[in-house]
């Protein structure tokens, strides 16, 4: 059919509106790149758009002989996927069961747990219940708080229900029981679902800096989101510079700055293209039942 003159002005409108706002979300991260890998005179002049002037990677080269954001870099990779198995599997074990029509209590159970996304006990009480069990400076304070998110539970309840039932009742009829269709049945057709899970709580656990600030106090268990705070907030940056004598001349901060950035953004970034197809596929089909 031909498109109307209102069809084809609607699509004018939100494409352009689209571009917009994709250039709002690049150009920033292209900015930090230029400044990360151009020269100090360039830089300190405020010539650096979106082109580096010159080519100095010096910045990266500090990054990387800093044995601290090392640590930190590969302590946070640890801690995510670490985070990730448990929280999955929370997910997992939570929304199975309220999937199911014939649960008893199911309702309230579901506007029990719902509530817990609208209120919550807030920072003070959350502090002393983490204190309470002996977990502050632990791992365990940064997994165990935020095992599960409601809203990614009610996804996976969502996708769990669109299953076809006459699977799980071909199952049966050959003898399986709720776990045994749960791992052979409902795991293996989720897949695009559990990898767009998978993505938003490894997404909110690398980019998690709140519960670090209130749980940790171990330097050698700061995640990169606090130890990134740390050098530029709190303006180390200059400290972090000057362990490197012979490069600390021929750089400045904010290339220091934009290169613990992209340093920090870099490796979250590399994930996401794994995933980008299920992520799609699995928002889709998760946010409405059909």
């Amino acid at each position: 059919m031909r498109e109307s003159p209102g069809d084809l002005v609607f699509k004018i409108v939100v494409t352009v509106s689209v571009v917009i706002l994709a250039l709002l979300c690049i150009l920033p991260f292209i900015n930090l790149l230029a400044v990360s890998v151009s020269k100090a005179d360039a830089v300190i002049m405020g010539q650096v758009k979106l082109l580096p002037i010159g080519f100095n990677v010096l910045s990266y080269k500090t990054i990387l002989d800093n044995g601290l954001l090392v640590q930190s870099l590969w302590f946070t990779i640890f801690l995510t996927i670490l985070f990730v198995a448990v929280t999955v599997a929370m997910t997992i074990l939570c929304a199975y069961p309220l999937s199911r029509q014939d649960l008893r209590g199911r309702r309230p159970i579901t506007l029990y747990i719902i509530f817990t996304m609208y209120f919550s006990g807030g920072m003070i009480p959350s502090f002393l219940l983490v204190n309470a069990l002996g977990l502050i400076d632990t791992v365990w304070a940064l997994i165990l708080p935020g095992a599960i998110s409601t809203f990614n539970m009610i996804l996976m309840r969502t996708y769990f229900a669109s299953l076809p039932k006459a699977l799980e009742e071909s199952a049966r009829i050959d003898g399986a029981n709720d776990f045994q269709v749960l791992l052979s049945i409902i795991l293996p057709l989720s897949m695009p679902m559990i990898a767009t899970i998978m993505l938003f709580y490894a997404v909110s656990r690398w980019n998690g800096l709140t519960d670090a600030v209130l749980y940790i106090n171990s330097p050698n268990m700061y995640p990169l989101q606090l130890r990134l705070r740390q050098l530029i907030a709190l303006n180390q940056v200059t400290d972090l510079m000057n362990d490197v004598p012979d490069v600390s001349r021929m750089i400045v901060s904010e290339s220091m700055k934009s290169a613990c950035l992209i340093f920090s953004v870099v490796p979250i970034l590399l994930v996401y293209p794994w995933l980008q197809r299920h992520f799609v596929k699995g928002v889709m089909i998760g946010s409405v039942k059909g």
